[in-house]
């Protein structure tokens, strides 16, 4: 009942529009006040230690590090080469779109910095081709959630700190799997387009154009290079791979003059931006999470399933549930910090792997990125675009489906995750 409370005075200040981290907040408050789970005289100290983490500095320098490349002009480059690589197929505008999204997920570790950068490239390139603008935003959307998908990957950051897993090694599990989903959504865009022939016009492939791109990419390629390059190597940490990118890019937009130092504050800014709204929702989720554990709600969840069904397919398929409606309503960060030590338990008595685990829940939570009434990608590029949010969620059906039949993929096929970390 003391649980029901705090999350129904949670979901009350949600639906008055209060910010997540003041509902989540004043709800885990209401809950310590009611249980005593933890002192109050605490709370302050558990706040700083939910944040006090070397793998947290990550986040703030992968965004920096992508709003170097949109600001220096090397994205462009990377949808440059992308176009070059699939523009002769046919939907080839939309499939480049699509692997540009994934080029630019190896940098940024966010799917909305994705859709931002991405869509103000593309979107009215798609248009010209012969795409509906709804259906273009939608395809956008789809490719940039990847941006949590293909390491390196914020998401993964958090999930790792909350469950005291290695990062790195979720990065390497998780490259198979954002592969397969970046390659599911450009077979969705062809089979789409072959249905509808959206797009009117189609260029012969040129080597010499290929071999262009690539130079005048060479740049833009070294970045993802260096992050995932050095920590599949065992180089760098996620964190000093992410420091590293900068110092990179920095040099490489200086070098080429285009980004000067008067550029220096802007592009911090929208770095502690998003950290400012990131770091206040993990420090009360993991207050909350933490209320959650010494209350044993994960062990009551635990024994409440699978007292429920032991049968494992049915637990997975429940799972999968949850982290779909969940991401419908909330945002990863909190689904992850929230959810990961509940589920975390389940998944181990049905003995799946920590890594898989991670991977799947990740993956599942991503489609929520293009589902109302969440759906931040849609915002994103219905901003760009000012088109209707529910035209858009119309036309990403067929890409929600994809997504939820490679989650379902991972889910029962674990050497997906697990294949890279065992050589």
């Amino acid at each position: 009942m003391n649980i029901a409370l705090s999350v129904g005075l949670m979901l009350l200040l949600l639906v008055l529009a209060v910010p997540f981290w003041v509902s989540v907040g004043l709800g885990t408050i209401l809950l310590l006040a009611m249980t005593h789970a933890l002192p109050f005289t605490l709370v302050g100290e558990a706040l700083f230690e939910a944040v006090n983490s070397f793998e947290l500095i990550g986040i703030p320098l992968f965004i920096l590090t992508g709003d170097v490349m949109v600001r220096s002009g090397l994205a462009h480059k990377l949808l440059d080469l992308a176009e070059a690589t699939t523009g002769n197929l046919r939907s080839g505008l939309g499939t480049s779109t699509v692997l540009g999204c994934g080029f630019f997920a190896c940098i940024s570790g966010s799917d909305a910095a994705d859709a931002a950068a991405i869509g103000r490239i593309t979107l009215s390139r798609l248009e010209k081709r012969g795409y509906p603008m709804a259906y273009a935003c939608a395809l956008v959307a789809s490719g940039a959630c990847t941006g949590i998908l293909i390491p390196p990957s914020i998401a993964y950051i958090i999930i790792g700190m909350s469950l005291g897993i290695s990062s790195a090694t979720l990065f390497t599990a998780a490259a198979v799997p954002g592969v397969i989903v970046l390659v599911a959504v450009m077979l969705t865009n062809v089979i789409v387009n072959n249905i509808h022939g959206y797009e009117n016009s189609k260029q012969p492939f040129s080597f010499t154009r290929w071999v262009k791109a690539v130079y005048e990419a060479k740049f833009a390629i070294l970045i993802p290079f260096i992050i995932l390059g050095g920590i599949y190597a065992g180089l760098f940490t996620p964190t000093e791979s992410a420091a590293v990118a900068v110092a990179t890019a920095l040099l490489v937009g200086l070098g080429e003059k285009a980004i000067n130092v008067s550029d220096f504050p802007a592009m911090l800014g929208t770095s502690a931006r998003v950290c400012g709204v990131i770091l206040p929702i993990i420090a009360v989720a993991m207050l909350f999470s933490q209320a959650l554990t010494v209350l044993d709600v994960p062990q009551s969840m635990v024994s409440g399933l699978t007292s429920f069904t032991s049968d494992k397919t049915t637990l997975i398929f429940m799972m999968l549930l949850i982290f779909i409606i969940a991401g419908m309503f909330m945002e990863t960060t909190p689904n992850i910090v929230i959810l990961a030590p509940l589920l975390y338990p389940v998944s181990q008595a049905i003995g799946m792997n920590q890594f898989h685990f991670c991977v799947f829940m990740i993956t599942s939570l991503g489609l929520g990125f293009i589902t109302p009434p969440m759906g931040l990608n849609l915002f994103v590029v219905s901003g760009l675009t000012g088109e209707p949010i529910m035209r858009i969620a119309k036309h990403a059906l067929p890409f929600v489906l994809a997504m939820v039949l490679v989650s379902i993929l991972i889910a029962f096929a674990p050497e997906l995750s697990l294949w890279a970390i065992k050589r």
